[in-house]
């Protein structure tokens, strides 16, 4: 599913317009990343929750010449499904 699928499905559930459904899944979305910015860590009961994780420095390889090359840390964000999620899969 795309965010314009998501968009689609909102809109119909809702009985709005795509443009008032595609506000609706921005905002979420923005609070949602908001929240991981501010706080580190968003969960959603039921669906799951969503951690800022921290990747170490390490060393990689350029696959092009295969010379090593530094990779600096870094941060991204991890889910974990909740288990209501999970069983229903």
């Amino acid at each position: 599913m795309k965010k314009k699928d998501l968009i689609e499905v909102v809109a119909e559930a809702h009985e709005i317009s795509k443009a008032e459904a595609e506000r609706i899944v921005a905002t979420v979305f923005a609070t949602i990343a908001k929240g991981i910015k501010k706080e580190g860590e968003v969960s959603l009961f039921g669906f799951g929750s969503f951690k800022v994780k921290k990747r170490a420095a390490r060393t990689g390889r350029n696959p092009q010449t295969g010379a090593t090359v530094k990779i600096k840390a870094s941060k991204t964000v991890g889910f974990k499904p909740s288990s209501v999620l999970k069983a229903s899969l």
